[in-house]
């Protein structure tokens, strides 16, 4: 008897039927090629990706250097607003003394000074020279070479001069008020 169930108590035989193989039956299936490149075209992909990122990062540097350096001139002639405002309100008398803050030229003096701060907490430092020089038109003994002709009035009159030097990056930088004084 044939196949039928196997629970129904009946008993199956299956018969083997051999197969001719071919060489072409006997090769393994073939593997598409595009799985060989996909790693290939994977580290091709990251590698333009990294490069992109890396001019990207380039491009916000660059264009933050000149905010900063924009900052660092704001806030540098800030400091020389407040520099002229010193000279202007100091009384003459202590601004031409020999203890003033401007002393004669050819002497200078030199102070350190944080003109400000940028974004982040960075102070932004400066060196502050001053100094101060008579009119020549200044009767001789308020050092200058006029005389009572060319000065009637015995008038004296002070150039208080302030210089800023600070350094952005490798550069230096000077900024410098004068304030004349008249008395």
């Amino acid at each position: 008897m044939g196949g039928g169930h196997p629970k129904s108590g009946q008993t199956t035989s299956f018969h083997h039927v051999p197969t001719i193989s071919s060489p072409a039956a006997r090769r393994k299936p073939r593997r598409s090629s595009r799985g060989g490149f996909l790693l290939v075209e994977g580290t091709i992909s990251l590698g333009i990706l990294a490069l992109i990122g890396v001019l990207l990062l380039q491009l916000s540097l660059s264009i933050l250097q000149p905010r900063q350096w924009t900052m660092q001139q704001a806030v540098s002639d800030a400091y020389m607003t407040y520099e002229r405002a010193l000279a202007e309100r100091v009384p003459f008398n202590d601004a031409v003394d020999d203890g003033s803050l401007w002393p004669e030229f050819p002497e200078t003096a030199s102070e350190q000074v944080e003109m400000g701060r940028l974004p982040g907490g960075r102070p932004i430092t400066a060196t502050v020279t001053r100094t101060r020089m008579p009119d020549p038109n200044n009767l001789p003994q308020h050092g200058g070479t006029g005389d009572e002709i060319t000065n009637p009035s015995a008038m004296r009159v002070w150039r208080l001069q302030s210089v800023v030097s600070y350094r952005i990056g490798h550069r230096m930088y000077y900024k410098s008020r004068t304030v004349l004084r008249a008395q």
